[in-house]
């Protein structure tokens, strides 16, 4: 006999929030782990003696297994359930923390950033699987959202309060006990996370079955996917907008506002914390924007080449520190119109199609941080006029300059692109 969904007894808000957090928590690491460097570019060039270039690839390489897991973590989370695919991620990123914090040259520092990509890229995923099933479905855009928050947090703490725990105890410590917590989690997720509320003798929200014989069509999916315009678009678009932000914010910007405008490194942290703020402010005020005027593109368009314009500002333009803090905050802003790509992106294949379409589409920023970070890192090295300080390089004005005008120019070419999208005026084709 089928029940009323008056006499169904789904999860408790508490365990269902807990269960859902406890997968928020490695996101919050992810983003933690995604810009920890920018605080320790000194300690990092110093003790491992590189260069900008170096560095920067040091970084990326947290992006290049991240951005590899991205489609394949779809189907790893159907066969294996949120509750192991999480444990084995924060289990995998807390060996890789401990890699790179104990790493005795820069090989072994590169593959522990390896490991923490590749292992993190699970969380996100996970949690929207986890959230379809212990969540009703109005509540789920709530959980969504909250995620975003969940990353800040995790950008944030990478800022001042890592850089203070790094003048204190030194970076290696520090991140030796990022992956202690890190394992702790792991630990947490195996106790007290489940894949559904069925498995406490709850009701689940979902009725969704899967179909292990829909796993060996995935490469027709991603196939069918780029067979759309609109999705070469809005894979490439996102590059330039989020691919600035996670350069600057995520390695380049605290050098940048060190070296050339002479602030300290902790009030620096502090502005690109900011910068990551009014990101994530941005995205749900831009994307429900969008929604509210029936279009996609206008609204993508216009918010784009504001953020052209903000870079191009603050790259070339001479501003006092307080002028270039807001228009950064303003650039963040408009910056968070990804929201509308991926809403974009989803809307532009038929439904079958739109959990691979949001997987191809994440990507895009992803690969922004990934080829940017070291390119600008190589442009740096070129324009390096030898100056130093306690074995870390310093760059001038010129050099930054020059560096960061990879990003206006990836930026351009996202603002040439996304006119050619066609307009899906906020309805799912057909």
């Amino acid at each position: 006999m089928v029940l009323n969904p008056g006499q169904r007894r789904y999860p408790p808000a508490a365990v269902a929030w807990t269960v859902w957090g406890l997968g928020a928590l490695l996101y919050l690491i992810a983003f933690y782990q995604r810009v920890a460097p920018a605080v320790m570019t000194d300690r990092l060039m110093n003790d491992f003696a590189i260069g900008a270039t170096e560095l920067g690839n040091l970084s990326a390489f947290y992006f290049y297994s991240y951005v590899a897991m991205q489609i394949p973590t779809g189907i790893i989370a159907d066969r294996w359930g949120p509750r192991r695919l999480l444990t084995a991620g924060a289990a995998v990123a807390a060996v890789g923390s401990a890699v790179f914090a104990y790493a005795p040259d820069l090989w072994w520092a590169s593959a522990g950033r390896l490991l923490v990509g590749a292992s993190v890229a699970v969380a996100f995923v996970s949690m929207l699987k986890l959230a379809s099933h212990w969540f009703a479905p109005q509540q789920f855009a709530l959980a969504s959202g909250l995620a975003l928050v969940f990353g800040v947090v995790g950008g944030v703490i990478a800022g001042v309060p890592l850089r203070l725990l790094i003048e204190a105890w030194g970076w290696r410590p520090v991140m030796g006990v990022s992956a202690v917590v890190t394992a702790l989690l792991a630990v947490a997720i195996w106790l007290r996370v489940r894949d559904d509320p069925a498995d406490w003798g709850y009701d689940s929200h979902t009725q969704t079955t899967h179909d292990s014989g829909q796993h060996a069509s995935i490469l027709r999916g991603v196939a069918a996917v780029l067979s759309y315009r609109n999705s070469w678009i809005l894979l490439i678009t996102p590059i330039g907008i989020a691919g600035a932000v996670l350069t600057f914010a995520g390695l380049w910007g605290v050098p940048y506002l060190r070296q050339v405008h002479g602030l300290e490194t902790r009030t620096a942290a502090a502005i690109t914390s900011l910068l990551l703020i009014a990101w994530a402010v941005g995205g749900p005020l831009l994307g429900t924007l969008s929604q509210r005027l029936g279009h996609r593109r206008p609204l993508y368009v216009w918010t784009t080449a504001a953020a052209l314009s903000g870079w191009a500002v603050v790259i070339f333009a001479p501003i006092p520190v307080w002028l270039l803090i807001v228009t950064l905050l303003f650039t963040g802003l408009v910056s968070g119109n990804l929201i509308i790509g991926f809403a974009f992106a989803k809307e532009s294949v038929p439904v079958r199609l739109m959990g691979t379409a949001s997987g191809i589409c994440n990507m895009g920023p992803l690969l922004g941080g990934m080829l940017l970070q070291p390119a600008v890192g190589w442009v740096l090295d070129r324009n390096w006029l030898g100056a130093s300080a306690n074995g870390a390089r310093i760059y001038d004005a010129t050099a930054y300059q020059t560096a960061f005008s990879l990003m206006a120019a990836c930026l351009v070419v996202s603002l040439c692109l996304i006119p050619f999208a066609k307009e899906t005026h906020c309805q799912q084709t057909a």
